[in-house]
């Protein structure tokens, strides 16, 4: 794997993710906006949180909303204007903050003037997307392509990505099988690369730090092993270097020894795929109390895919707008050990607006901007107890996504107000992990071997300083016998009931986490 050093100020970074349009409403239209967000920029540092990642806020006919984007370098109106955004940069830098935005890299919508000109087979966007000169083109078996779109071009059928209305850009196909397919290096393909070039530019240029990319595997067509993928975002990576040496790339791939090896600096564990994320939190998690999960598995993934110190981070994120949230599996009390360990692992944390105060997954919300079942995880936050939780002033028939309407539902102001909250849990260990080192974004972690699921005990160092965190989510008492420990190992943190420190041993009660200084 090709070595690439993270930028310094990546090493500390903890991220919260916000779904702009669900996150503050500042117009009283309904829907969150940039001013909205600003305005709440100070919560995200009292949290403890340093870094921003913005879901799409360019300009959209939201069928997928904003993935389907109409304009890259516009701002949605929806959300406001360009200098809204470059306020939001300067007032986020103010306060240490970091910002990437989503970078939909794969495709656009077909309102993109790109398309249309495509579309009239206008010299430099002819080959913009893939065409095939047959109507009926299915684009069947070719890896990364999900559907199509026929019945009503001229040229014959256009490739999409995911939906419909969401046509395919053209970065090549590794393996050329049709008449109509062109190679990675082609004239074609080099255009595409270069528009994505200047849409970085255009954003870095303005205050951005860096990207999370969409679907950052798939942009290369017919390419089973990735070789060609990995070798475009190479040469991204070789230009943001020369341009922008500071700036930021996330991927949303899944596997990241092939994302570290192709310039990002950090992938996500994905909620499907290979990466055993769900044994975590969802399907019959670990941190549940009934005690029956089993992490033996993802450990053994997690010990094959993270990187070598300084080639990138490996990144579990709380949730994102994709998956259902924590709460749905996990109540506040099993939702402090599960933070206990999202937030003592390496790589930079993220965390999904409102799981920190455990916002809940809503069953059975109609689908809105083609959320399907996601839907119910892109609910409004929940601020107080004012109207519609403090989110907006607008009527309840206007909101974005119809709020929570338990009137128990968790808020920021309630939560602040109790000292023994989620939210006052999830700012202690974000302040424990500023403190130490040791648990930082690059500093390695080694899993002890035990002969049970539970606890799951693992030692984070970095130099000298070596800290011991054992967690047992479980409804019952754990015991392990670890060597060198001893009873006067000093105590830095601990969740659910102080451990018993003994010769040699360690006991858990049940639902606990400790946080030990060895």
């Amino acid at each position: 794997m090709e070595k690439h050093i993270i930028p310094q100020w990546l090493e500390t970074a903890v991220f919260y993710q916000i779904y702009p349009q669900s996150f503050r409403d500042a117009n009283g239209d309904g829907i969150g906006d940039l001013p909205g967000l600003t305005a709440q920029l100070d919560y995200v540092r009292e949290l403890g949180a340093n870094a921003l990642w913005l879901n799409p806020c360019f300009e959209s006919p939201f069928h997928d909303a904003g993935y389907d984007v109409s304009n890259f370098c516009k701002i949605a109106p929806r959300y406001g204007n360009n200098e809204d955004m470059r306020r939001l940069f300067t007032e986020a830098h103010k306060r240490g903050i970091h910002v990437l935005l989503d970078l939909v890299a794969g495709h656009t919508s077909v309102e993109h003037p790109w398309f249309r000109r495509s579309m009239r087979g206008e010299p430099g966007y002819a080959g913009r997307y893939i065409w095939a000169d047959d109507v009926w083109e299915r684009f069947e078996g070719i890896d990364g392509i999900l559907g199509s779109i026929n019945g009503f071009c001229q040229r014959g059928s256009c490739a999409t990505n995911f939906y419909s209305t969401q046509p395919a850009l053209n970065y090549g196909f590794a393996r050329i099988t049709q008449p109509w397919q062109t190679g990675p290096d082609s004239e074609d393909a080099a255009g595409t690369g270069e528009a994505l070039r200047e849409i970085m530019r255009f954003w870095l240029r303005l205050g951005c730090d860096g990207f999370r990319v969409d679907m950052a595997h798939s942009l290369v067509k017919a390419d089973a092993d990735k070789k060609e993928t990995i070798r475009f975002w190479q040469k991204i990576r070789a230009f943001l270097e020369a341009e922008f040496p500071e700036a930021v790339l996330i991927s949303e791939w899944g596997d990241p020894p092939r994302a570290l090896a192709a310039g990002f600096h950090m992938d996500f564990l994905l909620h499907f795929g290979p990466t055993r994320y769900n044994d975590l939190f969802r399907e019959n998690p670990y941190f549940s109390r009934r005690g029956a999960g089993d992490l033996s598995a993802f450990i053994r993934h997690y010990e094959k895919i993270r990187p070598p110190g300084g080639a990138g981070l490996v990144c579990i994120p709380s949730g994102n707008h994709d998956m259902p949230r924590l709460a749905r599996h996990l109540d506040a009390d099993e939702l402090k050990i599960a933070f206990a360990f999202l937030l003592s692992m390496p790589g930079a944390p993220f965390i999904y607006y409102g799981d920190e105060i455990g916002m809940r997954y809503l069953e059975g919300l109609p689908s809105v901007e083609g959320g399907f079942e996601r839907t119910g995880s892109r609910s409004p936050m929940q601020w107080d107890a004012t109207l519609h939780a403090g989110f907006s002033s607008a009527a309840a028939e206007d909101l974005y996504i119809p709020l929570d309407p338990d009137p128990g539902r968790p808020t920021v102001a309630a939560q602040k107000a109790d000292p023994d909250s989620l939210w006052q849990e999830v700012r202690h260990l974000l302040a424990l992990r500023a403190r130490h080192p040791a648990l930082q974004n690059c500093a390695p972690v080694e899993f002890l071997p035990l002969p049970s699921a539970y606890p799951l005990v693992y030692r984070r160092g970095a130099g000298e300083e070596q800290i011991l965190v054992a967690l047992n989510p479980s409804g019952r008492e754990a015991e392990c016998a670890l060597a060198g420990l001893g009873p006067a190992q000093p105590l830095l943190h601990s969740i659910g009931g102080a451990p018993v420190l003994g010769q040699n041993c360690l006991t858990m009660p049940p639902g606990s986490a400790a946080f030990i200084l060895i």
